[in-house]
């Protein structure tokens, strides 16, 4: 049970329950089309016409492409090199390019300036090389290159260079590792945060997702939203609140929890659902205000393009409760 010292608690807004119905409304597109590739797979318009992340991090096209990066050998360098390196950029299409360009991606092998002369020709094209997920600032002033990607490959080596696998695996929290990387140039408390959990999937540390949580900017907007007043409560405060009061919540509305096969929301889950709910009320609830005052959603939704079946870390013991049937039937645009 987690306890809190605050003395006024949170105040919920009129819009309080949508943050429990939209995480079931999501997480049945995900179930649905595990059993059905061609659709429809809701009838809520704003879900099936936007991009929304999956309700489970965990189990997103991008992160599950990471989990499977990590888990292809036992050298714990090697795993924190291709997490990094594949992080930053934050895109499958450019980890891709820079395998078929360069041949096999291994940190023994890693020359700074052939990553850099691959990168340069593909801007050269036009080519999008990072993700429109979220704004990756720049590391020129720490580095001073004229390219953000140069910037962000000397990151890379200067983390190579400071054995940071090695610091991380001594960290005794995912606290503790967030901390560390936020010594670093251009990582901030989001970028922290986000890649604290990408390193947690795999085996270099193995931590609780339930023990530390960072709210991002669009958590806080959707924060913002869903409650009038946070009283005495932090963002994270409210992270945890909602994690801890999941079963209660999804009771109350007489609606399904959503479970990835056994495994309830985690913090980071819910942190993500928030900044998801923002983007979902700027269209059904538009009067409602948050700490910034956007009205649409960007991106729309398009199926992803054919990858892998779900694959999850083993030490969560997932894999062999995923039902053979949607493990069979599965395909990559799953993944919204």
């Amino acid at each position: 049970m987690m306890h809190y010292t605050a003395r006024n608690k949170p105040k919920k807004s009129v819009v309080y329950d949508k943050y429990w119905i939209f995480a079931a409304k999501r997480f049945d597109v995900f179930i649905n089309r595990l059993n059905n590739s061609t659709g429809p797979w809701t009838s809520d318009k704003v879900i099936c016409n936007h991009r929304f992340t999956n309700v489970f991090r965990a189990s997103d096209r991008v992160s599950q492409y990471l989990i499977g990066l990590q888990y292809d050998n036992n050298d714990y360098q090697e795993i924190f090199f291709k997490t990094i390196l594949f992080k930053i950029f934050n895109k499958i299409e450019t980890y891709q390019c820079l395998e078929e360009k360069i041949g096999s991606i291994d940190i023994n092998s890693f020359k700074f300036r052939d990553y850099d002369l691959v990168l340069r020709e593909e801007l050269q094209r036009k080519t999008a090389i990072y993700s429109a997920a979220y704004i990756m600032p720049s590391a020129g002033t720490a580095f001073g290159h004229t390219f953000k990607h140069t910037n962000h490959l000397a990151l890379i080596q200067k983390m190579i260079d400071d054995n940071l696998f090695q610091k991380v695996m001594g960290c005794k929290s995912l606290g503790h590792v967030y901390e560390l990387l936020l010594t670093y140039p251009s990582i901030g408390n989001f970028l922290a945060f986000q890649y604290t959990i990408d390193l947690n999937y795999s085996n270099l540390i193995n931590f609780s997702e339930m023990d530390f949580v960072v709210a991002g900017p669009g958590a806080k907007n959707g924060i913002k939203k869903c409650f009038n007043s946070l009283g005495d409560y932090s963002y994270e405060d409210i992270i945890k609140m909602m994690a801890e009061n999941q079963r209660e919540e999804f009771d109350r509305l007489q609606i399904e929890h959503p479970n990835l096969w056994g495994r309830e929301l985690q913090l980071i889950d819910c942190q993500n659902l928030f900044c998801e709910v923002d983007k979902y009320l700027r269209v059904t609830n538009p009067e409602v205000i948050g700490v910034t005052d956007r009205k649409r959603i960007k991106q729309k939704f398009s199926k992803a393009k054919p990858q892998h079946k779900l694959f999850f870390p083993p030490k969560w013991n997932i894999n062999e409760k995923i039902d053979l049937k949607w493990r069979h039937n599965q395909t990559e645009d799953i993944f919204l």
